[in-house]
């Protein structure tokens, strides 16, 4: 992954870049992303740079060994650390495993699609309905790999996907690691969530946020990665976020759209009718999703509507940017709805989404979700 490959977030770009070029690399870096926004990306492009034998024009040069190994996640002295757990591809205690035994899953995962959401990892290393955590085991794992010296007498590298997910018990034996890590040395974190990262961890850490991207940018990117047609690559835009992740799963139908939208608008149409139970029952339908990644997409699309609806009320359909096959729907909502409902209910779905990860009962969760909604509209 060259600095070239990379879509928007140039401030990002050159900030690394110039890290690199002044000499002065962090010794840990926290990028905060929202997912599927192109930090592991970031990340990749920025060790191959740093890495690279063959610097020229503020970018790598793609052609040496370390710049080939690194392309292909084989560089021998970055380490790659993330959530794991038993399921399909590998078995065992979990507090036992570590990111190694799942490396060739991960490898495949990365080089066809560095811009993966959760659901996607979770369903590439065979982890089903479970979520997977950073143990003790990866812990000891990492500070091993960081005694032994560096194979190529460069920078060695951990980056550490989800630090939200590590343990307690991990995240205390690494502390001292990430303070003062062995020289040349650089820990880089990529978390969706900041607030569940312990503090402990992050404040040791230089922060970095990668910002969402345009609906342009994420469309360009659409065209250039997936070969959709421009008029999918629009519209996928529409509802991604800014996320080119979730702009490649909504051309690709893996999360399924198409039910989300149904079951947000089985939702608000029994609650403008006031039919709780109705409410109620389609909520059941968000608790039986297959992973809480799937959850958390559901309330991320809820929300992202009621910002339309939001907009539409506020005399700024212009820069809601309605997608066609929703606008009528929405204009409608707009027209039934409080004021107020939409800022309350995207509040009531963040809280949702906090609670997911933190593995609330499910079907507690979107009760009490859709108690608040009902109450707020």
């Amino acid at each position: 992954m060259r600095f070239s490959d990379i879509t928007g977030n140039e401030q990002a770009v050159s900030a690394l870049r110039g890290m690199v070029d002044s000499g002065r690399v962090p010794h840990a870096l926290m990028m905060y992303e929202n997912e599927g926004g192109g930090a592991l990306a970031l990340a990749l492009a920025f060790l191959q740079y740093l890495n690279c034998q063959h610097r020229s024009g503020g970018d790598s040069c793609g052609e040496c060994p370390s710049c080939r190994q690194s392309a292909k996640l084989i560089y021998p002295d970055i380490h790659f650390s993330f959530p794991v757990t038993s399921g399909t591809k590998v078995s065992g205690v979990v507090k036992d495993l570590v990111c190694d035994m799942y490396a060739p899953y991960w490898r495949e995962l990365v080089t066809s699609n560095p811009y993966f959401l959760e659901s996607e990892m979770d369903a590439a290393l065979g982890f089903e309905k479970k979520q997977g955590i950073i143990s003790v085991a990866e812990g000891k794992a990492i500070i091993r790999e960081l005694s032994l010296s560096p194979h190529s007498g460069k920078y060695r590298a951990v980056v550490m996907w989800l630090p939200e997910r590590m343990t307690v018990p991990t995240a205390n034996m690494l502390l001292k690691t990430i303070e003062e890590p062995p020289d040349n040395t650089v820990l880089i974190f990529i978390t969706h969530s900041p607030g569940n990262v312990l503090s402990t961890v992050s404040s040791r850490c230089q922060g970095m946020r990668i910002l969402p991207l345009t609906k342009e940018e994420v469309a360009g990117a659409l065209v250039s990665i997936a070969g959709a047609s421009r008029e999918d690559a629009a519209a996928a835009a529409e509802v991604a976020g800014g996320s080119i992740g979730a702009g490649l799963h909504e051309l690709s139908g893996k999360d399924g759209m198409d039910v989300l939208r149904d079951v947000f608008r089985e939702i608000m149409d029994s609650l403008l009718r006031r039919d709780l139970l109705g409410a109620l029952e389609a909520s059941e339908k968000i608790a039986a999703m297959e992973s809480r990644e799937k959850q958390k997409l559901f309330c991320t699309f809820a929300g992202e509507n009621l910002r339309k609806v939001f907009l539409i009320q506020q005399g700024m359909e212009e820069i809601a940017a309605l997608p066609a096959s929703d606008a009528d729907y929405l204009r409608s909502l707009a027209a039934s709805c409080r004021q107020p409902f939409a800022v309350s209910a995207i509040d009531a779905l963040g809280k949702a989404v906090t609670m997911i990860d933190r593995n609330v009962n499910q079907k507690i969760i979107f009760t009490n979700l859709i108690d608040r909604l009902f109450v707020c509209l």
